[in-house]
């Protein structure tokens, strides 16, 4: 087994060890030491980083048999090795982890929810609670959190067997056996936990509920603690000095402001699609007056620059109405949009057509007989065109 120097001291950046052996797996190769301060992911907590001499640890697995393997890139031989982890993100880690513990302390003492699960992410970790709550109540489990953090508890670590354990008033029973490691926030928490903390709460920074949602009968909290606490409210307070120039409000008016201009939108919106209407009753005229005979059909085939699918379908409305005429409507430029509609009176089958023409020129689209429309058509303007003429022709 590996000997866990993480176990006694988190703060430890630097050691030396022996490199017991190197072992290749597929395409990766893992370095076994005697002992180590490299943490491996285990218990919702990611791995450490860093470096054993000249190869950089990328990965540390916990093996099933207690022995921990560190994941290199480089060369490495059997001896003495002086390793050096990277505290930026050991650091980080130690905050949110620790920060975890007294949120779901704090949501346990002051709301009687129960933490099932832990994750800590790359950008932000999360929380799963035995139950719903409101936003009060995570409001108010936020504060108690905050307040031990400010109030700079001492977080210490100590081992226990099982049965000393089960006489200790753990937030959550564990579930190994033999020797478990607590930690403890005297007066606030105890918990069984092999992952990193700090020494103190204050170094925790602050603690930050970012989003709540309902998840599996509970809720499932998002928070972010110190560092990345700093760096959410800065990625915040950039947004919200974008968004107050460019909708010109003060912050506080920004959420009314945004609101006005989604009525703004939604009025032109309107406003477009009347006067859309309006021009396709012009066009449409102007295109089946120069429709031309296929057999004993009347066939508008173009290519109409700066439409959409629904604009092309306003069109073909305008067109279909007239007795046995079919509107052949394709949008420019690529890739295209394609509407095919008949009047009523008319017995072109549009589904096929269309079909003949995605064969021809990709895309995706269906319909029935009387009405088929499709997208994503590669094609010049004029070789669609063509093509759609030729077909008509033939049928």
């Amino acid at each position: 087994m590996t000997e866990r120097l993480y176990y006694t001291d988190a703060y430890l950046t630097e050691f030396d060890a022996t490199i017991l052996r190197v072992e290749s797996r597929g395409d990766r190769r893992e370095a076994l030491l005697d002992r180590t301060a490299f943490y491996p992911t285990s218990g919702g907590q990611p791995f450490d980083t860093g470096r054993l001499g000249s190869a950089r640890v990328i990965d540390v697995v916990d093996g099933d048999d207690g022995v921990i393997r560190h994941v290199i890139e480089g060369e490495l031989e059997p001896g003495r090795v002086h390793a050096k982890i990277d505290w930026n993100r050991r650091f980080e880690h130690m905050q949110q982890h620790t920060g975890q513990h007294v949120l779901s302390a704090a949501f346990d003492h002051l709301v009687g929810a129960r933490t099932e699960s832990f994750h800590l992410g790359s950008l932000s970790s999360t929380i799963d609670l035995n139950r719903p709550l409101s936003a009060t109540e995570i409001e108010r489990a936020e504060s108690e959190a905050n307040r031990i953090v400010w109030e700079d508890h001492p977080v210490t670590v100590r081992f226990a067997s099982a049965d000393e354990a089960s006489a200790l008033p753990l937030r959550k029973e564990s579930v190994r056996t033999g020797t478990l490691r607590l930690i403890e926030i005297p007066g606030f928490d105890i918990s069984a936990c092999g992952g990193t903390h700090v020494a103190r709460t204050g170094a925790i920074g602050t603690i930050a509920v970012a989003s709540s949602e309902r998840f599996r009968g509970g809720t499932r909290v998002e928070f972010v603690c110190g560092v990345r606490a700093l760096n959410t409210y800065r990625v915040l307070r950039d947004a919200m000095a974008a968004s107050v120039r460019l909708v010109s409000v003060l912050p506080a008016e920004l959420p009314g402001g945004i609101e006005r201009l989604q009525a703004e939108a939604k009025d032109m919106k309107r406003q477009i699609k009347e006067l859309q209407s309006r021009l396709a009753g012009f066009e449409g005229a102007v295109l089946a007056d120069r429709a031309q005979v296929f057999g004993n059909i009347r066939a508008v085939v173009a290519a109409v620059e700066g439409s959409d699918q629904a604009g092309l379908k306003a069109l073909a409305a305008t067109i279909t109405p007239r007795s046995g005429h079919v509107a052949v409507l394709l949008s420019v430029p690529s890739p295209s949009a394609a509407v095919i509609a008949r009047a009523a009176d008319s017995t072109l089958d549009c589904a096929a057509l269309l079909k003949q023409l995605i064969e021809r020129f990709g895309g995706k689209g269906g319909g029935r007989p009387d009405l088929a429309q499709g997208g994503g058509l590669q094609g010049t303007p004029d070789a669609m065109v063509e093509f759609a003429r030729e077909q008509l022709l033939r049928q």
